[in-house]
């Protein structure tokens, strides 16, 4: 009898197994079928079948289950069901846990949805899994600047800082101050610092993911993972005895920025002092500090001055009437954010940060430095009425007379008593200072004597300077700094004050505003780019139509270039069939469609997006006598924006396409060759993509500002403690928004040609070049810095390393830096992935 079971049991294995195997097969017949008539999802649905029928197949059906998930998933994201997709990818890494192109394409997915920490996670896993997978390194490093800012190498290599906190802190706690909070602990160093002091209970708070896992493995790596409690929370959502047993006798937090307040510190410490901390110390009273609550940093002095600044001006204000032959109407005032933060609902941060002292071009201070305010960070109710607190007036006499371009910020923060931290433009400093720029005044000149004004107030958690305006001195007027009232003799003095007074244009309906990046208005003061462009133009469209009466051309004595002299009516712009197309897909806002209108009997599409920019630029065409048909905005005629370079029309193929290649940081944009090799499909017979080729520059130089701004340098800046490790893997090896003019640098080499990117021609490209580079002065090579030159054509070229250009550089930080002697010769690797530049060192 037993053995007549055990017959039927295997009988029945087999029968089963047999089933297995047929449903499999029929289920990739299924699968393979479902691919041809492109049913990806019902592809995918076998595939999941088989997979975990046959885990055995993995490794044969892996890539044909790749592609049908990416097809799948972007079906999924265009029909917006995000949930299924992210099902999908949840399916699909538990059955290939350890593959990185699974792990890079969900990351993409994550960072396009706006999950930038979920995204670096999966885009850290396939870097690790893969450290060659090109895509996956380009992502991380993408993502690591937004999740761990640049800011964190460079304030744990300020040593000065690091010790300056730690000596307030232990002056704290060996006071009595043994219970510490956290507040926004980031990778946990001053945690660290109380700990060491002695503290018996020590709480960190964390809000981001990626810093508050970074924070535990750093803690951990100092053996304080016990001593220490890590808490992935905003400081608001605290609750005792939730997460904290009681109340604390002290809290240290570094939660400010260039403006002091525009990292919530006044909102989290009245929380604090509601709800975490003891109660201050009475005055007049002499108690245990470890009876009374208080925070480091104790107080803050807010101090300001007037500059002068050309980079500041023209990244903020619009300084010409004609570009290129194209006139700017006085009908559309350009501002940048910060102007627009000022009258907006919004919470918009109403200033920029500069390093004063590494602006190209410099600064010059028009008024002395002037106290602005205080803040004591130990008093509850002082922190409650800074929102409730009405605008002041401040007045700032001019000692120097210049050109009003910025009221410049910085503060010196009091830990305690005994030690402060300044962030002055003259102090050696980690710090940025918070810049407010002037924008809207009808004249911007001042002299000696004269008074700078505005209005201060804490809204919205920033400090807020506006209404910036200039008082001549010949109004003999007496302004208090903190009144709310004009101190004047009498209504005759009233009315010339009023009269002197600067203030900005009344913006009424009839005066469209639009509002612009800081990048887009330097990019309208580049003239140099803009008379390229034209003169390229102009090039390209007498060639492919020569009997067409263009504007004529004459080359000027000094061959600069081409100068375009406007002899042509009005009604000769008029559209004709015959006309030219020219397709802008530049980013962001863009006059160079108006100036092709300008040339000759086009057709100029923009690709601009905001209803703002297309309302400003219709406005500045009709100034120039544009008929209405000579522009149009392209994505108005797109069914689908996602495909945006396509035939003008069904007969009609562009003239010119005009792309973005470099994007102002320094780095190459993102898919240009991809662009470039559709745009080449769509140019009729003698057409042109500008540019048509792109050389990148670069040379070897040593720069310790760049060693400090990319990694922490071991343990001797963080004061003993173990962080470098685990920070750094978040350095990424090129720093962008770089100006080469100011940056703290010796050259060792001479510039060099690295690659030469064609976007007419690509069989001239190279995916990897070598290149040797001599060296001219001993030292050693910590960066290389690199910019292009643009080639709209081999007669016109642009270099964005000129201080006139809107483009900023890049540099490629070495990981270890190598001594050379003059002489020597260093061997550059570099290759072009995509958008992306690697260049190392071969040894």
């Amino acid at each position: 009898m037993p053995n007549s079971n055990a017959k039927l049991h295997s009988n029945h294995r087999g029968g089963r197994e047999a089933s297995r195997r047929e449903l499999v097969s029929r289920s990739l017949q299924s699968a393979q079928h479902c691919l041809e008539n492109q049913d990806f999802g019902t592809a995918y649905a076998h595939y999941l079948l088989v997979l975990n029928l046959a885990p055995e197949l993995k490794t044969t059906v892996k890539e044909t289950f790749q592609f049908t998930l990416f097809k799948w998933a972007e079906e999924l994201d265009s029909l917006a069901r995000i949930q299924d997709l992210f099902n999908c990818y949840e399916q699909a890494l538990e059955l290939y846990p350890n593959d990185e192109v699974i792990c890079n394409s969900m990351g993409e997915h994550l960072f396009r949805m706006g999950f930038r920490d979920e995204a670096a996670g999966y885009f850290h896993k396939a870097v690790k899994l893969n450290p060659d997978f090109a895509d996956a390194k380009e992502n991380f490093y993408r993502v690591a600047n937004w999740l761990v800012e640049r800011w964190h190498f460079i304030m744990l290599n300020d040593a000065k800082r690091n010790l300056t906190y730690l000596r307030a802190i232990e002056n704290a706690v060996r006071s009595g101050s043994r219970s510490v909070l956290d507040i926004g602990t980031g990778t946990g160093i001053l945690s660290m610092f109380a700990k060491k002091a002695g503290a018996s209970s020590v709480y960190a708070c964390e809000l981001s993911k990626t810093m508050y896992e970074l924070a535990r493995d750093v803690v951990a790596a100092n053996n304080m993972e016990r001593e220490i409690k890590l808490l992935h929370l905003k400081s608001l959502d605290l609750e005792i005895p939730k997460h904290i047993p009681e109340r604390v006798s002290l809290v240290v937090t570094e939660t400010v920025d260039a403006g002091l307040f525009g990292e919530g510190i006044v909102e989290s410490l009245i929380h604090a002092w509601e709800h975490l901390l003891l109660q201050p110390k009475p005055k007049n009273q002499d108690i245990s500090a470890g009876d009374y609550g208080r925070v480091i940093p104790a107080s803050a002095t807010i101090f300001g001055m007037a500059v002068e600044c050309k980079e500041i001006r023209r990244h903020h204000r619009v300084g010409m009437k004609e570009v290129a032959g194209v006139c700017l109407s006085s009908s559309v005032q350009f501002f940048s954010p910060t102007f627009a933060a000022a009258g907006s609902e919004e919470t918009v941060e109403p200033y920029t940060t500069e390093k004063l002292s590494r602006i190209p071009g410099g600064y010059r201070a028009l008024t002395e430095p002037c106290q602005v305010m205080t803040v004591d960070f130990n008093d509850l109710q002082e922190l409650k009425s800074l929102a409730d607190r009405k605008p002041w007036k401040l007045s700032l006499p001019v000692t120097e007379g210049g050109i009003l371009d910025a009221v410049v910020v910085w503060f010196v923060l009091q830990l305690d008593e005994e030690h402060s931290l300044s962030t002055s433009p003259s102090e050696e400093t980690c710090w940025e200072q918070a810049v407010y720029p002037v924008q809207g005044l009808l004249d911007y000149s001042v002299k000696t004597g004269d008074t700078v004004m505005m209005e201060v107030c804490c809204q919205d958690c920033y400090l807020k300077i506006q209404k910036i305006s200039s008082l001549p001195s010949e109004c003999g007027m007496d302004f208090s700094d903190r009144d709310d009232t004009l101190s004047l003799g009498n209504e005759a003095e009233l009315c010339n004050a009023l009269a002197g007074l600067q203030t900005s244009p009344t913006q009424d309906g009839s005066t469209p505003v639009c509002v612009l990046e800081s990048t887009e208005i330097a990019l309208l003061n580049d003239i140099a780019y803009h008379e390229c462009f034209k003169a390229a133009m102009s090039k390209v469209l007498l060639s492919l139509n020569p009997s067409k009466d263009l504007h004529s051309m004459d080359v000027d004595g000094h061959g600069s270039g081409i100068n375009l002299q406007e002899n042509q009516t009005t009604s000769s712009l008029g559209v004709d069939p015959d006309a030219l197309y020219i397709l802008d897909v530049s980013e962001g806002f863009s006059i160079l469609p108006i100036i092709a209108g300008k040339l000759g009997p086009v057709r100029a599409y923009s690709s601009v997006e905001k209803d703002q920019h297309q309302a400003a630029l219709h406005v500045i065409a009709e100034a120039n006598h544009f008929p209405k048909e000579t522009l149009e905005f392209w994505l108005s005629h797109l069914e689908e924006e996602s495909v945006v370079l396509q035939r003008p029309k069904s007969d009609k193929l562009w003239s010119i396409i005009i792309l973005d290649v470099i994007e102002t940081s320094g780095l190459i944009q993102q898919e240009v060759m991809e662009k470039a090799a559709i745009s080449r499909c769509l140019l009729h017979s003698g057409g042109k993509i500008f540019p048509q080729y792109v050389l990148v520059y670069g040379m070897l130089v040593e720069s310790e500002s760049l060693l400090l701004e990319s990694a922490v340098q071991g343990t001797e800046p963080t004061l003993g403690f173990n962080i470098a490790p685990f920070i750094n893997q978040f350095k990424v090896p090129v720093r962008v928004y770089l100006d080469l003019s100011t940056l703290p640098c010796v050259p060792l080499s001479k510039p060099a040609e690295l690659l030469r990117l064609d976007l007419m021609s690509p069989l001239l490209n190279s995916p990897s070049r070598e290149v040797k580079v001599q060296i001219c002065k001993s030292g050693r090579v910590t960066a290389i810095p690199f910019w292009y030159h643009i080639h709209l054509d081999e007669d016109h070229s642009l270099d964005t390393s000129d201080e006139s250009s809107h483009w900023k550089q890049a540099a490629v930080v070495l990981d270890e830096p190598i001594p050379v002697q003059v002489g020597d010769e260093l061997v550059l690797d570099v290759q072009h992935h995509k958008s992306n530049i690697s260049i190392t060192v071969k040894r």
